[in-house]
């Protein structure tokens, strides 16, 4: 097995200050809100808990959600980091139906923006960072966004 040069593993490790800014995730938060009707299928309401921390090092926040969307059980894990070679935020989103969702994080102001091939979200933090609001979005099958989901977070802790 070839030997790490313990100088050159901490340098490639060495931690991004941008990181720093998703500290606004960090904590629980309770969530309300709803589907937003259409067509084929009336609104529904959502209550979920969200849990965000940090991984060992300080690289990576986990996400994990669970709760329920009008009567199903959902939930998930998502991972978000700070790539320093793309100079980009990233999200990872594993749900409990099987999909992977993967997007682009970006950080405007008091809001952040998730930006995925078929889905996206932008959260406004309020209240010292306390609230969340945030305004999901999706692909219809014209290829237009249209409002998806609308729900509050709230730290709890």
């Amino acid at each position: 097995m070839a030997r790490i040069n313990t100088v050159q593993f901490r340098q490639q490790t060495q931690r991004s200050p941008e990181l720093d800014r998703l500290n606004i995730f960090i904590g629980k938060w309770m969530n309300e809100g709803y589907v937003v009707e259409t067509a084929e299928a009336p609104s529904v309401k959502i209550n979920t808990s969200d849990v965000y921390e940090w991984l060992p090092g300080k690289f990576f926040v986990l996400h994990t959600a669970y709760g329920r969307i009008g009567d199903m059980d959902v939930g998930g894990m998502e991972v978000l980091g700070y790539d320093p070679g793309t100079q980009k935020y990233f999200s990872r989103f594993f749900d409990s139906s099987g999909n992977i969702h993967e997007a682009d994080l970006t950080a405007d102001g008091s809001s952040w923006i998730w930006q995925g091939k078929t889905t996206g979200c932008t959260a406004v933090f309020s209240e010292n960072g306390k609230v969340q609001t945030a305004h999901h979005v999706r692909l219809d099958e014209s290829d237009n966004w249209v409002p998806s989901m609308e729900v509050v977070l709230t730290k709890v802790v």
